[in-house]
């Protein structure tokens, strides 16, 4: 599961970035800081089972905290995009080269406006072209990888009598596209059957919903706490006009806050509304945090970015986690251990995808499953649900 870092230059990726992971990034206030692509670890949390049914899990394979799970999802901080990109303006190559298997796009905006269309400090500038351009930017590149040879691979499939969605899939393979995807994108365009009656705004507009459908993005208004009530729920509104989820969010504190926390001077759980100090501070620590606490945590309920984080995966991605176990009744693995693993799956998916995603042995004898919190017995067509626990019975081990 790969999540990317996108937006134009000095608007706070990095920053963003560094926040998610804790990874140290170079972090400063002109653009193209970031040229090669950071990579880490981030999480998307969840209330864990253990929480509702009373057990205790075993912390020693993934994160575990008061009742939470921290699920691990690879984000990756990609070079600032300018206008133009697509054309290699900036390190527009680059960018998007490094997007390629990115499941999910998180739009890092300056809601302020004091970044112009290139990064560069300014008194006021429109953030809401920045979702625009941006979008477009995608859309040109993808379209640029279909349109370099489609006169005669449009050509090739009609006479080869090639099935269409599995033929643009596999041109697409390189950036993540599947046939699934091909065929929504196709069912909302609704062309003809014979790519060589195309024109190429019919490609683009296709090119524009498979790119909603395979790269979809949230937009996270970065500086949220330097900006006016007015300015924010206008940028939520446009957003929401064009299918966006737009969350406030202010990188600086949350970055300030876990790096806080990893010092052991408080104690925040990403996402959280507060913080406790447990360690003396010093009257510049106490001052910067009590800033944070008043412009960012009382104000919006959160820095945003855990909540960024966890909307991608949850709502945009329409993921659910699933805890695989051996034995059922006492949820643990075959070592004896409690819920050690967590697995996200699409909404949809079935206890035989479930038993693939474990072990590719596993999904081919597949029989049936368990659900361990009602004991019954549960069959292929079957949907996982939000934190169900099962255990796959198969004829391979």
């Amino acid at each position: 599961m790969e999540v990317g870092i996108v937006g134009k230059p000095n608007v706070g990726k990095s920053t963003f970035f560094a926040a998610a992971t804790l990874v140290d990034v170079q972090i400063a206030n002109y653009p193209f800081t970031t040229i090669d692509a950071n990579i880490g670890v981030s999480y998307a949390t969840a209330v864990h089972p253990c929480k509702e049914i009373g057990c205790v899990p075993n912390p020693q394979n993934y994160e575990y905290r008061n009742g939470v799970s921290l699920i691990p999802i690879k984000m990756i901080d990609v070079a600032g995009l300018v206008p133009g990109a697509h054309e290699r303006r900036g390190l527009g190559n680059k960018f998007l080269d490094d997007l390629r298997m990115a499941s999910a796009l998180i739009h890092i905006i300056d809601v302020t406006g004091k970044t112009d269309v290139e990064g560069q400090p300014t008194e006021y500038h429109d953030p809401v072209e920045d979702i625009e351009f941006l979008e477009k930017e995608i859309d040109y590149w993808i379209h640029s990888i279909l349109k370099k040879n489609w006169d005669k691979f449009s050509k090739r499939i009609k006479l080869q009598g090639l099935k269409l969605s599995k033929a643009i899939a596999e041109q697409l393979t390189g950036i993540g596209v599947s046939e699934e995807d091909v065929l929504q994108a196709l069912h909302k365009v609704e062309l003809s059957d014979d790519p060589t009656k195309w024109s190429d705004n019919d490609l683009f507009n296709f090119v524009r919903e498979l790119r909603k459908i395979n790269k979809p993005l949230i937009i996270a208004a970065n500086k949220a706490d330097a900006a006016s009530d007015e300015d924010i729920e206008r940028i939520i509104k446009e957003g929401k006009k064009r299918g966006y989820t737009v969350i406030p969010t202010s990188a600086a504190a949350e970055l300030t806050l876990r790096k806080a926390a990893n010092a052991g001077y408080i104690d925040y759980i990403p996402g959280a509304k507060d913080f406790k100090v447990i360690k003396p501070l010093n009257e510049k620590q106490k001052h910067g945090l009590d800033l944070i606490r008043e412009k960012v945590l009382d104000r919006f309920g959160s820095t945003g970015v855990q909540e960024v984080i966890n909307r991608a995966i949850f709502d945009i991605l329409q993921l659910v986690p699933v805890y695989p176990v051996e034995d059922e009744h006492k949820l643990t693995d075959q070592f004896g251990n409690v819920l050690p693993h967590v697995f996200l799956m699409k909404k949809g998916a079935t206890p035989r995808d479930l038993a693939y995603k474990v072990h590719t042995d596993l999904g081919k004898s597949f029989l049936y499953a368990v659900n361990a919190k009602t004991h019954r017995r549960i069959g292929e067509d079957y949907e996982l649900q939000y934190n169900d626990i099962i255990k796959i019975v198969a004829t391979a081990r």
